[in-house]
Order: C-alpha cells, then structure tokens, then sequence
C-alpha cells in the first residue's frame, strides 16, 4: 500500500506539531525532523515523558541517544537516518525549503523522505503552490489560529508591558537592548541560536517561571520555541543573511510576530521607537497571515558520485530538472570539500571511492566556531589526515582538543565560543568508528557543554537580571508573605537577597540598579518590614534614658542608630527635633517619637549643662535680685556660659552685695576679666554647650570634642570659629586657647610677678607655665596676646650658661581692666530672647 502522503499548513500558534508528534506516537514506529535542535531536544522529552527513554531515540549533530530498539525517531532535520524505515515520518517547518543556506536539505527530504504507511510535512501555507506541484496528489489540510494577533504600533523599549519578547538580530543589539532592560524592568532572559539547549533552556525557564518579565531574542525564537509570550516587539526590522543587509519579509516578521499569544490567549506586536515603521499591509497580513506563496525551492543532489574528487564535486553541481527548484547556493560543506580538494596532500590521501567518501564526511562537519572558512578547513584537514592514515582520531590529539575547551571562566562570548568549539568535537564523538572510545568520548564532550552551558547561563544572569529584584518580583506577583530577615548589624534580607539595611526607624535601600528595579526593592521591603517598624516605634517610645544619645553633629541616636536631628528652636537653650523615620510611618506614629525624642532631649540637656538652666531657676525664684543682676546672668547663660567681663562693665557697677550673693548661689563666678560658670567646665557640660552653639548657628559640621579632655590649654585649629572656643570656656591667647578659670589664675600671678616693678622685667616663674599646661617656646606667643614681652636673659657660671625667661609688662593689658576705658555700650539683647524681659530690669 503506498505511503499516505499530506502536509498541514497555517501560521503559528496552530497545534501542527502537537498533532504530528501524537500522530507519531498513534503508529508502531515515527521519525520527526525539526529545523532545531533545541525544537528535537524539547520534544524528545516530551516523547520520552509518555513513552518511555527505552522507547524514543534523541539524533543531532552533536547529540546522539539511540536505546537498543527504539521506536520513535526525533531528529534534527540534517541527522534524520534515511537508512531507518518507519511506519510514520513527518518533517516541520518545511517552507525553511526556501531557505538558501539550509533549504536543499528540506527540500531532500521533501521529495525522498517516506514513511512506510504516512508522511506528513508541517508549515507555512506559503508553501502549498509548490508542494502541490512537486507532490502531485499531495492531501493538504490547514489550520486556523487558535488566538488573534494584532498591532500595537509603536512603543519605547522601557515601556513594553510584561510578557514581552523583544526581537534583535544581532549579538551586540541583543546585549544592548538586554542590559536596558535590566536597568529599567529588572532583568531579562536571553535566547539566541549560538546558545546550547542546556543553556537556552535555563533561560527559557526564567521567563517561564516568571522571575523576569521580558526576553531578547534573535529570530531563533521563531520556530517552534513555545513560551508564555504576550506581546513581540521588533527592535529592527533587518538582518544580514550572510551575504547582504536586508529587509525582512512579511512572512518571516510573520513566523517571528506570531510567538505571541498562545493557544488560546490573544498575542499583540509592534515595533521599538527606534526602529523604522511597518508599513499597513505588512501589518494587515501579519494580522490575517495572508503571505506571498513561495515561487522557488533550493535543490542540490543528494546523488553523489565518489569515484574521483573531481566526480563528486561535479556531482555536487548538478542542476534541478524540476519546474520550481533552483540550485542552492554553495553550502560550508561543498565550500570546505572544495578548499581541501585544494590542498595536495589531502588530495594525494583521497585515491579511493571509501576515502573520498570519508573525505566528504569530513566536510561534513559544521564549523560552528564561525572563526574563517581557512581555519575550518584546516582543522578539517587534520582531522582527515587522522582518519585516512590511521583510522581514528588519536586520543592523545582528542583530550588536548577538549581540555582545551574545558574552561569555564571568561566573559560571554568566551564561553560561547568555547561551547561553538566543544560542538565540533562532539560531532566528531558521534561518528562511528572515528574514535577509540566513542561512547566516553561522546560522554566526555557532554559534560563539557553541560559545565560550559551552565557557566554561560550564570554569566547570561549575572548581567542581564538582577536575580534580587526578579526574585522579590516574583514573590509579590504571587502575593503571599514574603520571608524578611534583619542581621545584627541590621542588614535586610528579603526572600533571602540582601535589600538594604535598616537605620533606625528608617529603610536604607540598595538603590542604583535601575529605576523599576529601585522601585520594586523598595517595595518589597516596605511590604515585609510594616510589622517591625511597628515593633521598633513600641521599643523607642518605651525606652530608657541611657538608650538615646546627642552627637556632636547634633544628631539624636536610639541604640546606636539614627533617629533623628535636633535643630534650632524658640531659643539657644531649647532646640527642636527634627526625626528621621521612615516615609511609611503614619502620622501617629511619628508624632509618639518626636515626643519621646523632645523629652528625652530636655531631660539630657538639662542634666548635662545643669549650671546654665538652674541658673534660669534660680533667677526665677530670686524675686529681689536687680536687673542689673538679671541682665548679667541673661548675657552669660545666652552665650552658654562665658563671657568677657568687659561686656557687662556698667552692669558690675550697679550690683549690691545681694545681687552679688543671688549670683554666686546661681553657681555665676565673676571674675577678674571673665563671668563663666565653673561647673561647665567639665567635659560632658563642655560638649553639649558647643553643640548647642552649632545648632542654633546652623554649623553643624565644625568639629567639635577638642576641648572635652578637660585639659588646662589645647592648640587653636584653623577654620574653628573662635566664638565656639569660648561656648566651651577657653579663651584664645595666640596660637593656644586656655581655659577660662585657669586664664584668671595665670594672669593674676603674673599681674603679681609685674606688679613689683612694672617698667623692669622679672623672671618668669616657671610655675607658671605648668599652670597654663604651656611649653617654654609657646610663652612669647601666649604672654604676647596677654599684654606681656618676653624675653630671655643669659647668665654664666664660669662655663655654665644659664637662660632664664623674663617678663614685663606692656603699655596695652589684657582684659576688662586695662588703663584703656571702653567707649562702646552694652550689647543690646535680642528681642526675641527669653531673656529679654531680664534686660528691662536693668532700667
């Protein structure tokens, strides 16, 4: 009975290969040819799934599983076994007849390849004129679209909806548009011909699973590769074919377009900003999968003669003698057969039909590295060599080859070259009596291409997704509770990728992956800590004394972390806070810890600078004291605790021995030339006045600490203001800055020591020196800014030279009682100080 022959035709999306793989299993024995070896791979398993691995053999070029008696066939369309008779043979994709590099093999199998009771061709419709002619009697079947397909126009890669595929076709648009992608959407899957099932598989889950939302791809994905895709976007609409730039046709946007929408689900595409416009009847046939049928098929005879070099080569040219064929151009292998006839001692090897036979195998092989027809050709060459003296290709030659492909670092493109080179190998692996070892070989070669598949996915993730936004992505779709950890150090962790890390009452996100990728972070953690947030305010509110802090850039610390600022406020004594927390606090909770924060302040601020506010209360309660006395301790608790004796000169004048009594309970000391308290100088009241100061000021960033050792005089730093010198109790004398009470010891001696005569110099007592913590080369500097010269004096003792530091007095003292009489009048107080109700005391 003769072989049922018939083809099923209709765009994709159509279910042709679905019915021909179960046609196959409907029969005792099946062979498919698909354009792919990725295509042959995904549906071997699915074979295998419902028959069985004893059941169903995998062949490719480079992969071969063939059980001891298979029933079921899946190839790739170069590998199919001719040689096999089955009950049921069917080939897909058959308009890729029409293809000039690869058209002549479907064209073969088109016009040879028979199953014993049915053949089946799956494609385009585009292709039924011409299987009508060259099959007469051919039963031709079409399908309609499950799902709708429609232009969406023109639309910015960034802003293409999920479920994307965007469509390049070359490597360098491809990772171009695949690091956009990564910054703007979180990351991208990435599907090109050059990769390795293995590796395209890995990539095609990505997408599959939902952890990215987009995929770049070549027109690779236009044969068969099955995904979850909504929408396909034409980043350029042209290629180069590998002779010439050129437009692609309505058919073949057609095959690319029609990925989108699956089964049942409405697909759209469109085209990037960047790229030119489809015209509308480009558009309207990619919509109604109407197409220009195919006119001409390539052909090249598969009846080749192997008597001499020069008979093959002829054989090879020979002409089609069918209406509708047309020589297919010179595939790599008749290229390569052709360079190698060319050499002498490979041609001086081919002198018998068997080994030009061989020699043609050897041609046969792909060069997958696409490096230059030379370099295949020589490689060629010595493999050839190999076989025709020895008969295998030596093992030593063999291991040196793969080792040196068994690498798995370097950039993309260095893996992919090394899978490219592994390919070859594996090829050779699986031609019969080629090797020793075949079946270790062929085992050998696949673990290399798995280890190298499985590095350049990684090296694919690595830079096109960031794998933390795409997983906290996939866990909000899914919308259940995503898993959030916080370290010690406070570091947060979502879904176990590490976020960012809390500070505080505040999310410091691992921002500058990219705009949607900030933003889904984000996200993602605000979702995941709302209930610790909750628990630290609880915490805050609650808390003791001893867990805040004041820095000295007047930021307010919670257990070591920031929580918030104090500011200026009504008066220098009293700032305000300003807290840092975290945008999703509601006001509730916000208003509880700038309270707590307000509260604790006044109560550290008190307890630290006691002096200056039970100054405030004492005054209070003193209801007799004189506004002279007010007006003194007004100017002295304003400028936090010090002040030159000088400025209140008229004031002085005026107190009775009561206001000087009310004085000195409020812990005030007058002094000779300075009014301070002395219990402020302490280190801790000494920092919290500076702070003070900076903060009213708004100088935050001077430093501040100098002067909290306590110690009897330190050095003046450049850029320092001198005002925050003295909110800390010293006064500057030079290059040095002495404490205030000290000053008023130092130079009372030394008003001592020149009382005695003043226009005479006398010796410096060195006690002095140790009183004010002052080396003997700073004293000219000091004393000179203190009224005094100093100068030195040698005395010898036979050969004993001995210097003695003298001092006198100068025409110009230091302080408020200088012979000089100050002019100016009292500081006027500020308005707006409440302590401007002491000042009209003094009236």
């Amino acid at each position: 009975m003769p072989s049922l022959v018939s083809a099923l035709l209709g765009p994709t999306n159509t279910g042709k290969t679905y019915f021909a793989v179960e046609k196959m299993m409907s029969r005792k024995t099946g062979m498919i040819g698909f354009p792919l070896r990725l295509l042959a791979r995904e549906n071997y398993d699915r074979v295998v799934a419902k028959c069985g691995a004893d059941k169903v053999a995998l062949i490719t070029g480079e992969e071969k599983i063939v059980p001891e008696s298979p029933s079921y066939f899946i190839c790739t369309v170069e590998a199919m076994p001719m040689e096999r008779q089955v009950d049921f043979l069917a080939v897909d994709e058959i308009q890729m007849a029409a293809d000039a590099e690869r058209g002549h093999v479907f064209t073969d199998r088109l016009l040879h390849a028979r199953g014993r009771m049915e053949t089946m061709f799956l494609g385009a419709e585009t292709i039924r004129p011409l299987l009508e002619r060259l099959l007469p009697g051919i039963y031709i079947e079409t399908r309609p679209r499950f799902s709708k397909l429609s232009y969406t126009g023109v639309k910015k890669i960034t802003r293409l909806p999920p479920r994307s595929a965007i469509v390049a076709f070359s490597l360098s648009d491809v990772y171009a548009l695949a690091e956009l992608i990564r910054r703007q959407r979180g990351g991208a899957a990435v599907v090109m011909g050059a990769l390795s099932p293995r590796t395209r598989n890995a990539q095609v889950d990505m997408f599959q699973s939902g952890e990215v939302d987009y995929l770049v791809a070549t027109d690779a994905i236009g044969m068969g590769l099955n995904m979850d895709i909504s929408h396909v976007c034409f980043a350029s609409l042209r290629k180069f074919d590998g002779q010439r730039m050129r437009l692609l046709s309505a058919a073949e946007l057609g095959q690319i377009a029609g990925r989108a929408g699956r089964h049942m689900k409405d697909g759209t595409f469109g085209v990037a900003a960047e790229s030119s416009l489809l015209p509308p009847e480009t558009i309207e046939r990619i919509e109604e999968h109407r197409f220009d049928f195919l006119d001409r098929l390539y052909w090249r005879n598969s009846d080749l003669k192997f008597a001499t070099l020069e008979s093959l080569i002829c054989s090879l040219n020979v002409r089609p003698n069918k209406e509708g064929l047309i020589s297919a151009r010179k595939a790599d292998d008749q290229l390569a057969l052709e360079a190698l006839a060319k050499d002498s001692e490979t041609a001086a090897l081919a002198n018998h039909p068997s080994r030009i036979k061989l020699l043609w195998d050897v041609a046969s092989i792909p060069d997958f590295r696409k490096i230059t027809p030379e370099a295949h050709a020589r490689l060629l060459s010595g493999i050839y060599r190999y076989l025709s003296t020895q008969g295998k290709v030596p093992e030593d030659f063999f291991a040196r080859q793969v080792k040196n492909l068994d690498k798995t670092d370097g950039d993309i493109d260095t893996l992919t070259g090394r899978i490219a080179g592994i390919r070859i190998w594996t090829y050779i692996a699986q031609r019969r009596g080629w090797t020793a070892r075949s079946g270790y070989w062929q085992e050998v070669t696949k673990s290399v291409e798995d280890k190298l598949s499985d590095a350049l996915h990684q090296k694919l993730t690595q830079r096109f997704v960031d794998r933390r936004t795409s997983v906290l992505v996939k866990g909000m779709k899914a919308q259940v509770e995503l898993f959030t950890k916080i370290g010690e150090d406070g570091s947060v962790e979502v879904e176990g990728q590490e976020v960012g890390r809390l500070e505080g009452l505040k999310f410091i996100p691992e921002t500058g992956a990219g705009k949607f990728a900030d933003k889904v972070l984000i996200s993602a953690a605000e979702k995941a800590l709302q209930d610790e947030f909750k628990t630290r305010v609880a915490s805050l509110v609650s808390g003791n004394a001893e867990d805040f802090s004041l820095e000295n850039d007047a930021r307010l610390f919670w257990k070591g972390q920031s929580v918030g600022k104090a500011v200026k406020g009504r008066d220098i004594m009293h700032p305000a806070v300003q807290v840092s927390v975290h945008e999703t606090l509601d006001a509730s909770q916000v208003e509880q810890v700038r309270n707590k924060l307000s509260s604790w302040l006044d109560y550290y601020l008190t307890k630290s600078a006691q002096p200056l506010y039970n100054a405030v209360r004492v005054f209070d309660e003193e209801k007799q004291a004189s506004g002279s006395a007010r007006g003194i301790l007004w100017q002295t608790v304003e400028r936090l605790g010090t002040i030159p004796r000088a400025n209140v000169r008229d004031l002085l004048k005026s107190l009775s021995e009561d206001d000087k009594k009310v004085l000195a309970r409020s812990g005030l000391r007058l002094g000779y030339d300075f009014i301070f308290f002395p219990m402020l100088l302490k280190p801790a009241a000494q920092r919290v006045c500076a702070v003070l100061w900076k903060i009213w000021n708004e100088k935050t960033q001077y430093a501040t600490g100098f002067a909290t050792q306590g110690k009897m005089s330190i050095p003046v730093e450049k850029g320092i203001p001198h005002a925050l010198y003295l909110v800390q109790g010293y006064v500057l004398a030079g290059n040095r800055a002495i404490r205030v009470d000290v000053m008023e010891r130092f130079t009372a001696k030394l008003r001592e020591v020149t009382r005695q005569e003043k226009d005479k110099p006398q010796p410096l007592p060195l006690e002095l020196l140790s009183l004010a913590g002052l080396k003997r080369d700073e004293a000219a500097d000091v004393f000179s800014h203190l009224g005094f010269d100093v100068t030195k004096e040698v005395t010898k003792d036979g050969d004993k030279e001995t210097e003695t530091l003298m001092i006198r007095s100068k025409t110009k003292k230091f302080g408020a009682h200088s012979g000089k009489k100050r002019s100016e009048k009292p500081k006027q107080a500020d308005a707006d100080s409440p302590f401007a109700c002491l000042a009209s005391l003094k009236k």
